[in-house]
């Protein structure tokens, strides 16, 4: 079983290392009131684990963070920008300080790897500045990852794991300070499972990201997070270190963590 890391800033509660702000946050869909006054702050370097059953309301707090969803009211800030009052290009600036690993890893079939980490290259060339030759980056990025030689390969020629490992490679070329990651263990076998989780972990340490991170597994839970929030009816009903949830005795806490 792979061990939780120990980290010092487990509980950090210095307001002006709050990195993303999320202040009674409301979203639903006719009859059906998906979010109802979510509360969360992420802190500067910090992992935090938000965890719901599937409808929930995960994915729609993520959507309404960066942008993509309107909320019905409520507050979001992100490294001090208020989300609403962002025009677009602003808008589209933020979103380069913030990397996204998608469930489905979500790499273009038609493109190589090296074409996959140079496409946010070329969106954001105002962030990177002249580069004539891309390669150095890309090598860069996938060093991290462990995957230097999967460079000109196609995505059909990568197993699951090696595709999530490109998919957060190509996170990290635009080195963001924020990495959003949707279910980063989902479909993965339980080794490479272990896999992922210590490269997410080595990543934190490497860049000093500050990670979200929504998932379904309990094990990658308890060993990437310093912090959780467990997102029951809409808000954000437990909050804590794992530690600490996996010993309440309250039902819906239980619930979570019943093998």
């Amino acid at each position: 079983m792979l061990e939780k890391k120990e980290i010092s800033n487990t509980m950090v509660t210095d307001e002006s290392e709050v990195i993303i702000h999320i202040k009674d946050l409301y979203k639903r869909f006719g009859n059906n009131n998906v979010l109802n006054g979510f509360n969360m702050k992420l802190y500067k370097g910090e992992n935090l684990v938000v965890m719901g059953k599937s409808g929930s309301g995960k994915s729609v707090m993520i959507k309404c963070l960066v942008g993509l969803m309107k909320p019905d009211s409520g507050y979001i800030s992100v490294m001090g920008n208020e989300i609403k009052l962002l025009d677009r290009p602003t808008l589209d600036i933020l979103r380069s300080e913030i990397g996204f690993l998608f469930q489905g890893s979500a790499l273009y079939d038609s493109m190589t790897v090296r074409e996959n980490l140079e496409f946010p290259m070329r969106r954001h060339k105002e962030k990177l500045g002249d580069i004539s030759d891309t390669t150095p980056l890309v090598l860069e990025a996938l060093e991290s990852v462990g995957l230097a030689d999967a460079i000109d390969l196609m995505p059909e020629e990568l197993s699951g794991g090696m595709k999530r490992r490109v998919a957060l490679a190509r996170t990290l070329i635009l080195r963001p300070k924020i990495i959003l990651y949707d279910e980063p263990t989902s479909g993965l076998d339980p080794i490479t499972a272990k896999e992922i989780i210590e490269l997410m972990r080595s990543i934190q340490e490497k860049y000093g990201t500050s990670s979200l991170i929504i998932t379904h597994d309990v094990d990658c839970a308890r060993v990437i997070s310093e912090r959780m929030i467990l997102l029951v009816d809409g808000i954000n009903y437990a909050e804590g270190s794992y530690d600490d949830l996996v010993k309440s005795k309250d039902p819906k806490v239980e619930a979570f963590f019943k093998k």
